[in-house]
């Protein structure tokens, strides 16, 4: 299989690493806009404004991205990153708030709208330097030539083309990973692992995926195995990275999407969508994928087994055991949702090249299936 792969931003994870923001923003001009999470405290915000004063640079602070805000407000982030003069874009904060800012950041040279960009019209080669500094880990979508968002019009999800260079930098302080501090922190981790499952199973995968997926898969057993206040932010910051490579080398799953679509159209939190989903498309990859789920039961610790596909079933077991111990739900059913309600959602998750890199046939009754198991 041949493998084509360009990753070439500098990426830096550790304690304080934030404090290089400065002397990694002046390298692309002199006027930085931050994109920032308004979950984040004003006094972190501040923090880093005067690192990029610091350095020389003048910074512009649009701190207004909510977890339910819709793509629409990378065009207000545009408007006054231009305003201002702005030679480059820092998204900071949560995975919303990368979104948004990465949206901007391909938006803002042509001057092209979120809705534009939505329909598909793609930038020319010009762009701002983005600068991630990610307060919730990274995704699987980080380094891939795409990522998912959601179109305002319809609460749909939408795939954007990334430009593979976009990224200046990948900046993750782990003295800023909120997320491993929440009392849910088991449902972020179990969102990251199926994440890293899913691409390990793809049909799209190769060794190059698989050195760097099993890996991300060890680390977020580790984790899960330590009680939430053992829990490292080095590891899942580590793993994240693994996760966001791999997946760009491979592809992001089915149930990945699944899980931001029924976030963008029904407004429950990703990573309950993703927990419902996990153990549901497991057993659809031990039956498709039984060799790698085999290596994932390893992974995980669950107990040996007689042949590969013993073995496979196994790992769907080890999932549903470690989400009981942890009080982690495996269903939507108390938020209610009809399935009327997700049937466009469906059909446009269908639509998306990822849903092809499927390591099963995914016909269309496959996808309310799957939805019926949850709901």
């Amino acid at each position: 299989m041949d493998i084509s792969f360009k990753f070439n931003p500098e990426i830096m994870i550790g304690a304080e690493t934030v404090s290089m923001a400065g002397t990694i923003a002046k390298r692309y001009g002199t006027r930085i806009m931050i994109a920032a999470d308004r979950k984040l405290d004003s006094q972190t915000v501040n923090r880093l404004k005067e690192i990029l004063k610091d350095s020389g640079l003048d910074a512009i602070v649009f701190d207004g991205i909510e977890e339910n805000a819709s793509a629409d407000m990378a065009d207000k982030i545009v408007e006054l990153a231009l305003a201002g003069q702005c030679d480059a874009i820092i998204g900071f904060g949560g995975v919303k708030a990368q979104i948004i800012s990465r949206m901007a950041a391909i938006m803002a040279s042509e001057k092209i709208s979120s809705f534009e960009l939505l329909d598909g019209k793609t930038c020319q080669g010009k762009f701002f330097p983005f600068i991630a500094i990610p307060t919730e880990g990274t995704d699987a979508f980080t380094s891939s030539e795409f990522f998912l968002a959601v179109d305002p019009r319809n609460n749909l999800i939408r795939s954007v083309l990334s430009p593979h260079n976009l990224y200046a930098s990948i900046i993750i302080d782990c003295n800023l990973i909120t997320i491993l501090s929440d009392s849910a922190s088991a449902a972020y981790i179990f969102e990251s692992l199926f994440s890293a499952v899913e691409a390990y199973c793809s049909s799209k995968s190769n060794f190059l995926s698989d050195v760097l997926l099993e890996k991300a898969v060890s680390l977020y057993a580790k984790l899960l195995k330590k009680s939430a206040g053992e829990t490292t932010a080095e590891t899942f910051a580590q793993a994240g990275i693994l996760l966001s490579i791999g997946s760009s080398v491979s592809s992001p799953g089915l149930g990945t999407a699944l899980a931001a679509a029924i976030n963008a159209r029904c407004g429950v939190p990703k990573q309950q969508c993703s927990a419902a989903l996990f153990p549901v498309i497991a057993e659809r990859l031990a039956n498709a994928r039984p060799e790698k789920m085999a290596k994932v039961a390893a992974l995980l610790g669950a107990a040996k087994a007689a042949t590969p596909a013993d073995a496979a079933k196994t790992a769907v077991e080890a999932v549903r055991k470690s989400m009981a111990a942890l009080n982690v739900k495996t269903d939507l059913k108390e938020h209610n949702i009809s399935l009327d309600r997700l049937t466009a959602a469906a059909e446009e998750i269908r639509r998306l090249d990822l849903t092809a890199n499927s390591p099963w046939t995914v016909p269309e009754e496959e996808v309310f299936n799957i939805l019926k198991q949850i709901l």
